[in-house]
C-alpha cells in the first residue's frame, strides 16, 4: 500500500510537497477506511480538491514520471519538466520519493536528478521500522558506483556478482540502478537481492494510473467470457443503455486508424521492454487512449493479437468510437470494480469527467463496498463537491492543491482545519473555507465602446 507521496521542484511543485495516506488517530469515524500493517493504520482512499491549473493532474503526473523513469529513464523532453517559476529551480535538484509496503514491510524508494541537464544525482532505497530507524538497503550518489547497505551481508560469490552490475552500471546519467537490477536478472526467492525484484515489481505494476485522455491499463478483464459477463453487469447498473460487452479481432493496419502510428509502435515496444525487464514469455494488457480501446496480447517471437470491445443496447451493437463520452468514461473505471489482484493503488485524474453527480457517488459507494475487506488504495482528483461528504469520506482522506501568492502549488489536507463533525463539508469548501478554489479577478467590460467598435467595421 502507498504511505507517502513526496515531490520537489517539478511542474508546478517547487518546495517539497507530499501527501500522506497515513490516518489520523483522532477521527473514529469510518474506521473500515483503514488497514492496518503492523503498529500503522493507513488510509484506503484520498480525494483531492482544487481550481483548474491548481496542480491536481500535476500530483498525478509526477507518480507517471516516477514509473516511465523506472522503465524506460530519464525522459528527453523531462529538461523543461523542473518548476520554472524561478530561474535558479534550473539547476536545482527535482526530489521524488514513495513510501509504500511489500507485503508487510515498509520501504522508502526515491531519486533525484537535475532535469535541465537530463542527469539522476542520487538514488536510494531503505526499509522503514516500526521504532522510527531505517536500514538502508542500497544507495547511488552521482556517479560513484552503487552500494548496498552496511547491514546486507553477502557471500563471496554475491559480493562479485553485485559489482560486476555497480561497475558496468557506472556512468549512467539517465537511468536507475533499481531497473538495472531486474534487466533480464533472476533472483531466487531466498536471495538477499530480492528486494531489488520486490520493490520494481511493486511500483511497475501495483500503481495503476488513469488519467483522462488515457483509460485502464490491465491485463485480465477484457479477455475471458466470465469477466466480460462480469463487466456488463455492472455497467447495467449505471443506466447507460448498455447490456452486453464482447469483443472482435482488429489488425495492426485496423488499431492504426484508432490511434497515430508511432503511439501503437510505442505501445508495442513498451509491452516488449517489460517482457525483457521480468523475463516474461507472453504479455497481455488493455489500453484505451482517445476514441480508441484495444487488446493487445504478445507471445514471443509471435505477431501481436489485437481485439477491441463492441457495446450491444438491446439488439443493436456499437463500436467503442460511437459511445457518449460518460460510457467511455465507466470503461475506463469499471475494470477497477472486478480486479482480483491484491495490493493496488489507483490513481485516477478527474474520476467525475463527463459523468453525472450520481453516477460518480455510485462508483465511489461500489468501489468501496466491493474492496472493503481487500488493500486496495483509491486516490483521485476531483472538483466534484457534492461527495465531500464525512458519510463517504473520513476527513483526513480529503486533501486540497493551491496555488500561492508565487504561483506554486502547495498539498494540505482538510485534516488541518478543526471543524466540527457536523459542518456541511462542501458548503464551506464552496465558501472558500478551505481554500482551493478559483479567485475571479474584476474585468470591466464596457459594453457601448464595443459596440461602436462592431458599428465601425
Amino acid at each position: 500500500m502507498l504511505v507517502n507521496i513526496t515531490v520537489e521542484n517539478f511542474k508546478s511543485f517547487d518546495k517539497k510537497e507530499e501527501l500522506s495516506m497515513i490516518s489520523s488517530s483522532k477521527i473514529q469515524e469510518n474506521k473500515s477506511h483503514r488497514i492496518k500493517i503492523k503498529q500503522t493504520n493507513l488510509l484506503k482512499n484520498a480525494v483531492i480538491y482544487g481550481a483548474n491549473a491548481s496542480g491536481k493532474s500535476n500530483l498525478v503526473k509526477s507518480l507517471e514520471f516516477i514509473k516511465t523513469v523506472i522503465m524506460e529513464g530519464l525522459p528527453v523532453e523531462s529538461v523543461n519538466d523542473y518548476c520554472r517559476n524561478k530561474d535558479s529551480n534550473k539547476d536545482r535538484e527535482s526530489v521524488f520519493e514513495l513510501q509504500f509496503t511489500v507485503g508487510d514491510k515498509f520501504y522508502a524508494y526515491g531519486f533525484a536528478a537535475v532535469l535541465s541537464r537530463r542527469k539522476i544525482i542520487e538514488e536510494w532505497l531503505y526499509e522503514l521500522m516500526q521504532d522510527g530507524n531505517a536500514n538502508n538497503l542500497f544507495s547511488r550518489d552521482g556517479g560513484n558506483m552503487p552500494k548496498l547497505g552496511d547491514g546486507i551481508r553477502l557471500s563471496s560469490a554475491e559480493k562479485n556478482r553485485f559489482n560486476v552490475y555497480a561497475e558496468d552500471f557506472m556512468g549512467n546519467e539517465t537511468g536507475l540502478f533499481l531497473t538495472e537490477m531486474n534487466r533480464g536478472k533472476r533472483y531466487e526467492d531466498n536471495s538477499k537481492f530480492i528486494f531489488f525484484k520486490k520493490v520494481f515489481e511493486w511500483l511497475i505494476n501495483n500503481i495503476i494510473i488513469i488519467n483522462p485522455d488515457r483509460g485502464i491499463s490491465s491485463d485480465e478483464v477484457y479477455y475471458t467470457k466470465e469477466s466480460l459477463d462480469t463487466v456488463s453487469k455492472l455497467i447495467e447498473t449505471f443506466d447507460t443503455g448498455v447490456n452486453e460487452i464482447n469483443t472482435k479481432e482488429i489488425t495492426p493496419e485496423e488499431l492504426s486508424k484508432m490511434i497515430p502510428k508511432d503511439v501503437m509502435l510505442n505501445i508495442f515496444d513498451s509491452i516488449k521492454l517489460k517482457m525483457q525487464l521480468e523475463n516474461l514469455k507472453k504479455m497481455q494488457m488493455t489500453w484505451r487512449i482517445g476514441e480508441g480501446f484495444f487488446n493487445i496480447r504478445i507471445r514471443e517471437n509471435s505477431e501481436p493479437e489485437i481485439t477491441t470491445i463492441v457495446l450491444k443496447h438491446g439488439k443493436s451493437i456499437f463500436d467503442f468510437s460511437e459511445e457518449s463520452n460518460g460510457t467511455k468514461r465507466l470503461i475506463d473505471l469499471i475494470y477497477m470494480l472486478t480486479i482480483k489482484q491484491d495490493d493496488i493503488v489507483f490513481v485516477v485524474d478527474e474520476l467525475e469527467r463527463s459523468l453525472h453527480t450520481k453516477l460518480t457517488e455510485h462508483f465511489i459507494e461500489m468501489f468501496m463496498e466491493s474492496h472493503k475487506e481487500e488493500r486496495i488504495q483509491l486516490i483521485f482528483t476531483t472538483h466534484e463537491n457534492a461527495i465531500m461528504d464525512k458519510k463517504i469520506f473520513r476527513r483526513d482522506e480529503i486533501w486540497f492543491i493551491e496555488r500561492d501568492n508565487n504561483n506554486v502549488s502547495v498539498i494540505y489536507s482538510l485534516d488541518k482545519f478543526k471543524e466540527r463533525y457536523d459542518k456541511k463539508l462542501s458548503k464551506a469548501y464552496l465558501e472558500g473555507r478551505y481554500g482551493a478554489i478559483p479567485v475571479f479577478k474584476q474585468f470591466q467590460f464596457n459594453r457601448n465602446k464595443f459596440q461602436e467598435k462592431s458599428l465601425n467595421r
